[in-house]
């Protein structure tokens, strides 16, 4: 998956990666994985990996440093989400399920309560797996704020599953540190990125096949 795509309306991928090799530390990491993280499309593999190279290659930061704070601004960042969707998405979605159209859509407010009391039940591992798969790791903390899902499991799932995302992509730069040379880092990243999508597309298959299954197989509950 070439990186460049996804950051073609918004910036220069490649210029990108030159400033954060020049000046990459601790806080730009930060600031990079809260924007990655939060609603603005931004690639983490032009952040963690070329992080967790240089921690290897000049030891101006270290490994473990980098993944522990990649994942604390990929927390800040998912809360952003989650509370712009608590406060600005849920009236927006109670407001539509009340309207004329909503009913048109065999959507009611009973119906959005029953979703948001679902999701507050079994969100837990949609939410860690959420943030191992690409494209979804951004929009998985939307419907979590929507159902108000409680605060701490959301922390400590979006957490956890940040911290494997994070771990992984770390443990891909520190290879790279040590098999290649800087001057083809990104072309490295960019091949090896496509294998980490073709694994989160099949992740996500899986999800979805189980959902369906669940879907299917469940019994509704006898009334007296």
């Amino acid at each position: 998956m070439d990186l460049t795509i996804p950051c073609a309306l918004f910036f220069d991928a490649k210029e990108f990666f030159q400033f954060f090799i020049e000046n990459a530390n601790y806080w730009w990491v930060l600031l990079f994985m809260i924007i990655e993280s939060s609603f603005i499309p931004f690639p983490s593999e032009l952040v963690v990996p070329p992080a967790a190279y240089l921690a290897v290659t000049k030891g101006d930061m270290n490994l473990f440093g980098v993944i522990a704070v990649a994942t604390v601004g990929a927390l800040i960042g998912a809360l952003v989400n989650y509370y712009l969707s608590m406060w600005i998405g849920r009236p927006i979605v109670y407001k539509f399920a009340n309207s004329r159209m909503g009913h048109m859509c065999l959507i009611n407010e009973a119906k959005v309560e029953h979703a948001e009391k679902y999701f507050d039940q079994h969100g837990a591992i949609s939410t860690f797996l959420g943030r191992l798969i690409p494209a979804v790791r951004q929009l998985i903390s939307i419907p979590a704020g929507l159902a108000r899902m409680n605060l701490g499991t959301f922390c400590i799932f979006t957490s956890l599953g940040a911290l494997v995302w994070n771990a992984v992509l770390g443990g891909l730069g520190y290879w790279l540190g040590k098999t290649v040379s800087l001057d083809v880092l990104m072309e490295k990243i960019e091949e090896y990125n496509a294998y980490l999508s073709y694994a989160g597309l099949a992740l996500l298959v899986g999800i979805v096949a189980f959902m369906i299954y669940r879907w299917f197989s469940h019994k509704p509950e006898k009334k007296n």
